[in-house]
């Protein structure tokens, strides 16, 4: 007997939503996930948590839920804090698994089926996709040459790492969510870093999760990500996280600052002639280089720019 239709009885899917005043990319992706496809294997709901106090969201929701065949939740965490909205969005959900997509976010059509079947098939714990930049017209080419939004991918069944763990595409065992407790830390609720957190003590505790290549999502990038300094800032930000991880002894420190001391010291050598060079090398080298002043000021107990805009 095929062992997927073993559990055809079973396997109830919650897809979260967590969303803030994004009301038109939210409408895209409920249509997006009213087309899933589930060969019979599984049912679906989707679980929206709206982090905006004046419920933008909610017309929204409900506008989809009118004629849908699939379960469709709205509720709302008024406090700004993306962990308290992912903590909610748990506590809402239903099913023995729990997807993550984010709200500027599309699926493909078959994307939570091969999710599925990938969990099932390498009997892990979760199973994460990849997250392709779409670029509306008039974004500037270097965004493209740059490949600022790329991010590594894997074969499928590929054994991933805590460097490669995210809630952007994600499928996981509802176990893990087990004890009632703030899953998602909300000290990371305004800065980022609530996902490597969580996926860090998911390792830790022996957690496995494998990669699924062709459970693909695209992610609109706005004009508003399309400068030079929020690119400048993210990474600033990102090494600050890292930063303040490794002093306050969560990851391990010493060998990785001291290489980021030694980096800096070259970037910032070679930043300011960069500048001559076509825009998309020099905005890598000037990440790279926010990213190590990042991680050494964070490290030393300075922590600037620690919150998302």
């Amino acid at each position: 007997m095929n062992p997927l239709r073993q559990t055809i009885n079973r396997d109830h899917v919650s897809v979260c939503i967590c969303t803030f005043n994004r009301p038109e990319l939210l409408a895209n992706l409920l249509r997006s996930l009213a087309r899933q496809t589930t060969d019979d294997l599984f049912t679906y709901e989707v679980v929206v948590v709206d982090n905006d106090a004046k419920r933008s969201a909610e017309g929204v929701v409900r506008a989809a839920s009118a004629g849908a065949t699939i379960g469709l939740t709205y509720d709302c965490e008024p406090e700004r804090n993306i962990s308290l909205t992912r903590n909610r969005a748990i506590r809402n959900a239903t099913g023995n698994l729990v997807a993550f997509i984010d709200d500027d976010e599309t699926p493909v059509d078959d994307w939570l089926v091969r999710l599925y079947r990938t969990l099932k098939l390498h009997q892990v714990h979760g199973v994460l996709g990849p997250v392709l930049p779409e670029f509306p017209p008039g974004a500037p080419a270097w965004l493209h040459k740059a490949r600022v939004f790329e991010r590594r991918r894997h074969r499928t069944g590929t054994a991933i790492s805590s460097s490669d763990a995210r809630t952007g595409n994600v499928l996981l065992d509802r176990a893990m969510f087990s004890d009632d407790q703030a899953w998602f830390d909300p000290a990371f609720g305004r800065t980022g870093g609530e996902d490597s957190d969580f996926f860090a003590r998911q390792f830790r505790l022996g957690r496995r999760f494998v990669w699924c290549d062709e459970a693909t999502a695209s992610e609109t990038v706005p004009p508003e990500r399309w400068t030079v300094s929020f690119h400048i800032r993210r990474l600033w930000r990102a090494g600050v996280l890292d930063g303040e991880w490794m002093r306050t002894g969560k990851v391990p420190g010493g060998l990785i600052v001291a290489k980021n001391a030694v980096l800096l010291g070259g970037l910032a050598v070679v930043a300011l002639p960069s500048i001559v060079l076509p825009k998309h090398i020099h905005v890598r080298i000037a990440q790279k280089l926010a990213y190590c002043a990042g991680v050494v000021s964070a490290y030393a107990g300075v922590s600037l720019l620690r919150e998302r805009e």
